[in-house]
């Protein structure tokens, strides 16, 4: 047991606001009732892990206790106190892990740390001087005076690379030496604490636990230039730094730090507070003097500079509080220690406010040229509940966002400015994929916007003008030229303006179109919000998510009130496959559920399936489907029963078109009855639906393929107005390495071998069988195998897990039933003996540095070759389409890679009347997005018919109420409750059987499910 402890109780304005101040006085009180000898129990400022506050720190130890609350008291202390007992449940937990951390220098936001600016804050009581000084405060100040001159210390800030934390990077020793040699018998210094970023919080944490930290850098750089006196300029809107700071100023005094004649040096320094009103400009220097002057806070054009003629008209040299605090650590240790920290261009460290979508938020501190992938995933613990890094925005309201690509770059000046954003003062904010990046450019322009002093004009009116557009674009209002128009503004704004504020303000807009265009686009094109944010695009997240626009919450709300027959008419008014895509949809709407922001998401899909077998199971006792009336005398063709086919079929047929479709093989269903493996999708769903489809008047006609025997002209001869080619992707790839030999037995491609086993055929594997690839197909292959005798399945995927293109349901499956997933594992040559397979040659992979798209492209290791042993290979690496059906001399224009070239909108080939979609043109898919194809050409092929040139509009505008009256609304419960989960075949079970692995939903079960829903689509 230690003989002496220091309870440390975090007081920055973080935990303090949490209740750290009732924290600090009960285990005072503890600690005084239980009479424990050797401990005392004292407050520090912010600790810099702000996310886990109140923090309490035990020191010699270093124990981190996290969330206490005034109750926890009586346990620290009876049990870590009296007994030497931590208290295990206030330990931190490692977000990934789980596993509980006793010591903050193991707790990975502060060992990837090299704290030299934040060395004291939470580490002493920011109202005791003798802490201070314990810690070596002011030996640097004494140094200067005593054994150096002033230009001494300005070449020895020279010599360490310091540039201004402040935002610009001006080299410190540049600005003081320009200020020390312009004539002047008043000088002054200025200490910037404005700090008007938001979300930005790093100069205030410093005042409120290390004042006398900057009180000494602001003398020494007093001395340095001849300054006689000095100001802190700090908002108002810090009353506890301001009152800190303060304090220490008083106790500075009274020991002779501060006043006349300091250390006997015969150098006389005074400091003054000048609380500001908190206007985001008078960050500028000229305007942060003139706000010190009692004038508005305008800024003025330079020359001249404030080093030439600032406060009162007399030379002043402006820092940030950062910088200052640098200073006394350079004079103390060195400019040569402090010069072999960062880069060659940005020595030292950066203080970062680390915020946004990150488990660890909170004060990093970190050599310049620390990657930001480092700061993210390794201090910050990457992104929370399962979301996607999409990017971080840099540099306050007016910083650039960085998307995934860039993560590997240094963080220091020169790198970020040419990624388009800026240091600044060391605001990170932190996007995941469900940020809106036109909304971000919004948001923060909006703020810039209304900061700006409105002295000059381009910053004035530019920033007015794209405020207006990006809220246009954002209400569903964008025009085609908005992004251009936007450009040129911001532009105008970045050259023209006079101060920082507007030179730096475009930066959001400008990043966010160079890197994120598409998201623009998709909100002017499409009218679509890809992040499900602009509230004014959609009706409810979900719905909006849904590539078909279901609305999902009527009919949830439909089966919550028992009214099954209403939700699966719901549901097929936008999808005609709703127990197909309630047994394998993606469900991306899940992802983007407000439900899950409270607890889980809402069981989406698996309340779509309920729906649908409900309705097949009672479709004996419900009316039989009527064909959809026609109303229409064109007649239109449909090559491909697969998903996006027969939904284009459908819903053509629901506009009142004669429809008729054309399929090559003897059943329909395309992909999903020959690949999708029974356990998954029995065969007898899959014809259930297309059943349905023909009721509604859809002439299917099978086993007429349309090849070069008949032809997609031979369609139009035949009076078809227009023809819609969904042939599917039904294609292996090859995976292009040695030994892939197709007469190789026990060798197979994953689609062929899926429906040689789906349509019945005897297919032997051996005991050991390897699966390449890491998508549906491969998991599909590697689960059939299992079923089918194997005894050990491997699967290797040249990637790493969060890339894998598979649900999490798949995924989670799979793993249960011993599948092996190899991860980072390329195979280089399939090896074989006599034309039988006998395993794989492989080499281990690493992620190297991200595409264009963010992902790490995987690169070999050298040297990790080794031999797998397999008797039968899959290769599952993709899929593609089969444009053999098409003879040589087609007019249908094709792309290099096979594909027919349309217009991505109107999904029209250069042939008129001739229509595409779905996998055959875009490439493999999910089963959701097939039918929003086949819905998108449906009313593209409508549009055409009907001589409409306008764009296919794919998006539902917000009506009050939704249509619904308010009579079914309850009483709201924010309480958590658990997503009730679909039961499984038990994974021993199933690993011997075909049967469908997922047992569906009982009513019971999925009323109560549809009830967690927060019907989020009503407005009041």
């Amino acid at each position: 047991m230690q003989d002496h402890r220091t309870v440390f109780v975090c007081q920055g304005t973080g935990c303090f606001s949490a209740g750290s101040s009732a924290v600090y006085e009960a285990l005072k009180a503890e600690v005084e009732r239980n009479g424990v000898k050797g401990a005392k129990v004292d407050f520090t400022g912010c600790h810099g892990f702000c996310e886990q506050g109140p923090n309490v720190v035990v020191e010699p130890e270093g124990i981190f206790y996290t969330h206490v609350e005034a109750e926890d008291a009586p346990e620290i202390v009876s049990s870590h106190l009296r007994q030497g007992k931590p208290v295990e449940r206030l330990f931190y937990r490692d977000p990934v892990t789980r596993q509980a951390i006793p010591l903050y220098s193991d707790i990975k936001f502060y060992a990837g740390q090299q704290r030299i600016i934040l060395r004291n804050c939470g580490h002493i009581n920011p109202e005791k001087i003798d802490d201070y000084i314990a810690r070596g405060g002011y030996q640097a100040l004494e140094k200067a005076l005593l054994k150096m001159t002033p230009q001494e210390v300005i070449e020895e800030i020279a010599k360490s690379g310091l540039r201004g934390r402040g935002g610009a990077g001006f080299p410190a020793a540049r600005k003081w030496e320009f200020c020390r040699n312009t004539p002047g018998e008043q000088k002054y210094v200025i200490c910037n604490a404005d700090e008007g970023d938001p979300g930005a919080f790093m100069d205030r944490s410093i005042l409120e636990a290390d004042p006398h930290a900057i009180i000494e850098g602001l003398t020494i750089a007093g001395y340095a230039i001849g300054a006689t006196e000095g100001y802190i300029y700090v908002r108002a809107e810090y009353p506890l730094a301001v009152s800190r700071f303060r304090i220490a100023l008083e106790q500075a005094q009274e020991r002779g730090f501060l006043g006349m004649n300091i250390f006997g040096s015969g150098f006389n320094f005074a400091v003054h507070v000048k609380e500001g009103a908190g206007a985001f400009v008078c960050g500028e220097e000229t305007a942060l003097i003139a706000s010190i002057e009692s004038r508005r806070g305008m800024p003025r054009p330079r020359p001249p500079f404030p080093a030439q003629s600032g406060l009162d008209g007399k030379p002043t040299i402006i820092n940030n509080v950062k910088t200052l605090a640098t200073v006394p650590v350079i004079i103390d240790k060195g400019a040569e220690w402090f010069a072999s920290l960062g880069t060659e261009k940005s020595k030292g460290t950066a203080v970062f406010a680390l915020t946004g979508k990150v488990a660890n938020s909170g004060l990093v501190e970190v050599p310049m040229g620390t990657s930001l992938n480092s700061i993210i995933f390794d201090i910050g613990g990457g992104i929370p509940r399962g979301k996607q890094f999409k990017a971080v925005q840099t540099g306050g309201p007016s910083g650039g966002c960085i998307p995934a690509q860039f993560l590997d770059v240094p963080v220091e000046y020169d790198s970020l400015a040419q990624l388009g954003s800026i240091m600044g003062s060391g605001g990170m904010v932190v996007l995941d994929d469900s940020t809106c990046m036109v909304e971000i450019a919004r948001y923060f322009l909006s703020f810039t916007q209304t900061e700006s002093c409105g002295k000059c004009v381009p910053c004035r009116l530019g920033t007015k003008q794209m405020l207006e557009i990006l809220t246009r674009i954002t209400q569903g209002k964008g025009r085609d030229e908005d992004i251009d128009t936007l450009l040129d503004i911001a532009d105008t704004v970045k050259e023209c303006s006079l101060c920082g504020l507007g030179q730096t303000c475009p930066n959001p807009v400008l990043t966010t179109i160079k890197y994120f265009q598409d998201e623009y686009e998709a909100h002017i094109k499409e009218k679509k919000c890809p992040a499900a944010v602009c509230d004014a695009l959609m009706i409810s997240p979900c719905q909006h998510t849904c590539p078909v626009g279901i609305n999902i919450p009527k009919y949830v709300a439909h089966i919550a009130a028992g009214e099954y027959l209403e939700s699966i008419e719901t549901i097929r008014e936008r999808n005609p496959f709703p127990a197909i895509c309630g047994r394998i949809c993606h469900h991306p709407c899940e992802t983007r559920c407000r439900r899950g922001e409270l607890d889980e998401s809402v069981a989406i899909r698996e309340l779509k399936r309920f729906a649908a077998d409900w309705y097949f199971d009672h479709v004996a006792e419900l009316p039989e489907p009527e064909p959809f009336p026609q109303t229409r005398s064109q007649r239109v063709a449909v090559v491909g029963a697969g998903p996006t086919g027969l939904s284009c079929a459908y819903f053509l047929a629901q506009m009142g078109y004669p429809i008729t479709v054309f399929e090559a093989l003897p059943v329909g269903g395309g992909m999903l009855s020959v690949a999708i493996p029974q356990f998954r999708l029995p065969r007898e769903v899959i014809q259930s639906e297309i059943d349905y489809i023909a009721k509604r008047g859809i002439d299917i006609r099978y086993n007429m393929p349309i090849d070069v025997n008949f032809t997609v002209e031979d369609l139009r001869k035949d009076g078809f107005e227009a023809v819609f080619v969904a042939a599917g992707a039904q294609r292996s790839q090859r995976i292009g390495i040695p030994g892939e030999l197709e007469d190789v037995e026990d060798f197979h491609y994953g689609l062929r071998f899926l429906r040689d086993v789906k349509v019945g055929k005897q297919v032997r594997v051996g005991r050991r069988v390897a699966v390449i690839g890491g998508g549906n197909v491969a998991l599909d292959a590697a689960r059939t195998a299992l079923r089918l005798g194997a005894e050990e399945v491997n699967i290797y995927y040249r990637r790493s897990l969060g890339e894998m293109p598979v649900t999490e349901v798949e995924y989670d499956e799979a793993v249960a039933e011993d599948i092996q997933i190899n991860f980072l594992v390329s195979p280089t040559r399939i090896e074989s003996s006599n034309w039988k397979a006998t395993g794989l040659q492989c080499i281990r992979m690493q992620l190297g540095e991200p595409d264009a798209s963010g992902r790490r492209r995987p690169v070999p290791i050298p040297g990790s070759e080794f031999f797998v042993e397999a008797d039968t290979v899959i290769a599952a690496v993709g899929q593609a389409p089969d444009l053999s059906f098409l003879p040589r001399d087609s007019a249908l224009e094709r792309t290099r890679w096979e594909t027919l070239v349309v217009d991505s909108n109107r999904l029209s080939t250069n042939v008129p009347g001739v229509f595409a979609g779905g996998d055959f043109v875009t490439g493999p898919g999910m089963v959701i997005d097939a039918i929003a194809a086949g819905r998108r050409a449906a009313m593209a092929i409508d549009k055409h018919l009907r001589d409409d040139t306008s764009r296919v509009e794919m998006y539902d505008l917000k009506q009050r109420g939704n249509g619904e009256t308010g009579g079914q609304e309850v009483e709201e419960s924010w309480e958590t409750q658990p997503r009730l989960q679909m039961p499984k075949l038990p994974p021993q079970e199933r690993k011997s059987t075909f049967e469908e692995i997922e047992r569906g939903f009982s009513e019971e079960v999925a009323r109560q499910e549809a009830r967690r829903c927060l019907r989020c689509d009503l407005e009041t």
